[in-house]
Parts: structure tokens; sequence; C-alpha cells
């Protein structure tokens, strides 16, 4: 079995759209695209995501995140400071939500066209973890259909106001468990949650 692990940068309002530059996800008018790049340099960001990669993971992305990577790291130069991102992201295996027939260019991709089933078939096979990036979009679906086990969250210290959200409505309840948490000088709560069944209610005024 594999496990399904959603990994985001959010604001404090739940915004996860562009974080990496302004070119990167303009649409519906967002003109926050790039807002990570002033609270990047932080020790604690660095080894959180060096935990990220260090494990064995397959890529699990949407067609726009995909096709965005898809032209960024194939060409990335390997003298870089993401080298190893690089190295890591072009041999793993890239699964990718598409309606399109288009053809997938990057080397190792295969293309998902039923995204839950698909999804759903991969997690009951052996294998490394099923890692999401950005994928907003593909990441309702995966919460619709509880699909997600583990959700690995770095948020920063800023309000945004409007863009594309991790957590939107018509997700079904439940709760999480946090197995995991630091917090940075700068301001960055980095967190895991694993699933943890769901919503239990009580009257506070009972008790």
């Amino acid at each position: 079995m594999r496990k399904l692990v959603t990994a985001a940068f959010v604001t404090l309002d739940g915004v996860m759209q562009a974080p990496g530059g302004p070119k990167e996800d303009p649409s519906g008018g967002f003109e926050f695209g790039g807002w990570l790049a002033p609270l990047g340099d932080d020790p604690i960001l660095a080894e959180e995501l060096g935990k990220l990669f260090g494990q064995k993971y397959d890529l699990l992305l949407g067609r726009r995140t995909y096709d965005i990577f898809a032209s960024y790291w194939p060409s990335y130069d390997q003298r870089g400071p993401d080298a190893e991102i690089a190295r890591q992201f072009n041999a793993v295996t890239k699964y990718v939500a598409t309606h399109s027939t288009k053809p997938l260019s990057w080397k190792g991709s295969v293309a998902l066209h039923d995204a839950a089933k698909d999804v759903a078939e991969l997690k009951r096979q052996d294998g490394p973890a099923l890692l999401t990036q950005g994928s907003a979009d593909l990441i309702q679906t995966l919460l619709k259909h509880d699909l997600v086990d583990e959700l690995k969250l770095l948020t920063f210290p800023l309000i945004l106001g409007k863009g594309k959200r991790l957590l939107r409505e018509g997700i079904p309840p439940g709760t999480f468990k946090m197995v995991s948490s630091r917090i940075s000088p700068k301001g960055l709560i980095a967190a895991t949650y694993v699933r943890a069944g769901g919503v239990k209610t009580g009257d506070v005024d009972a008790r």
C-alpha cells in the first residue's frame, strides 16, 4: 500500500497559489505570484524540505502544475542550488491528472484520466509515497474522495485575501492528528498531520 502525502506552502488564510513566481499561475487575476520568495531564506524551511524530499516518492500532479514543472526542471542548471531536487524530479515517476490527450513530454510521466479512481488504484499497489506539489484543484478531488493520508503544511506569516486555497467548501468533514511541528524564528510553522477519523461533537455546557 502506498500513502498519499499532500505537501503545500500556504499563507495564514490558506492560499497556496503561485508561491514561486509572478508567472507561475496568474489565473483569476492573481497578483501576488512569488509571495514565498521574500520569506524563503529560512533554515527551518530548508531542513523541512530536505526531510520531505529525503524520502522515496513519486510525484502526483495536476496538469497545470505539471506543465509548469515540465518547462522548468528538465533544463534546470545542475550547478544551481536546487540541483538535487531537479535530479529527483527528473528521475521519479510523474503521475499527472489530466483531461487532455496532449502528450506528456517530461520523461517518466504517466497520464491519469480519472483522478479519483486511478489514484485509489495506485494507493493499493506497492511502491513509494505519492507526493503532491502545487496542484490545488487536484487536491480538492483527493480530499473529497478521502485519498490524502498525510498533510505536510508549511504555513507562512502573511495574509493575501485572495487566491486558490488548500481547503475549500465541499471537502468532507474529518479530523487530523498533528504528529510533528516546528516554528522558526521567522514565523514559519511546519506541521505534519495524519488522518484521525470523523468529527466528534459535544456540549461544552454539559461538562
